[in-house]
């Protein structure tokens, strides 16, 4: 989402789901940690307010943005988690470094929304000056580790609220005899 004229760090609390209950990893790159510890604080932040108990978020560190594909990959596997946060920062530089680094993670973190049945949210900052970070990472800007949880607690709510509707529907089918019904005409075929 574009910065202009928006405060990454203001949202309308009444818009956002009861998340009380909902746990979250955040993998956090170390390069650029400066940004990157600023996101993580506007991220945590942003949870808490949300009555995200402490004991329910997750941290891990990973080396750089490129890492965080895979640190996300391990915590989805391993840790009992509704969403991911993955927090990064490159900054173009003078080579093409800049490019293949942003396009990697972008088309990782893609790869495990269309992968996995958990969502991972893109807290990475591609800027081309520090400046421009840091105007997003608690700056003028405001935070994209505050937006990011808040799309973490939505995205976490929508799988709860999907997975729901998904019983409902079969225990439904179930109820009725068109499962039943399904399986026997798929037998006879």
């Amino acid at each position: 989402m574009a910065t202009i004229n928006k405060n990454l760090s203001e949202y309308d609390k009444n818009s956002i789901p009861n998340a009380k209950n909902f746990r979250f990893g955040i993998v956090v790159s170390e390069w650029n940690d400066t940004i990157t510890e600023g996101l993580f604080n506007g991220a945590i932040t942003g949870l808490i307010e949300n009555e995200v108990p402490t004991e329910h978020i997750i941290r891990w560190n990973v080396p750089g943005s490129f890492e965080l594909i895979y640190g996300a990959k391990k915590m989805l596997q391993t840790q009992n988690v509704d969403a991911v946060i993955a927090i990064g920062c490159v900054i173009q530089g003078q080579t093409k470094h800049f490019d293949f680094v942003c396009e990697a993670v972008s088309q990782g973190i893609k790869d495990l929304n269309v992968q996995t049945d958990i969502p991972v949210i893109f807290c990475v900052l591609t800027d081309n000056t520090m400046q421009q970070s840091i105007d997003r990472s608690g700056g003028i800007h405001g935070n994209k580790g505050t937006e990011a949880a808040v799309a973490a607690i939505k995205m976490a709510y929508l799988r709860q609220q999907a997975s729901f509707s998904h019983q409902m529907k079969n225990q439904q089918l179930l109820s009725s005899g068109q499962i039943q019904i399904e399986g026997l005409k798929m037998l006879e075929e």
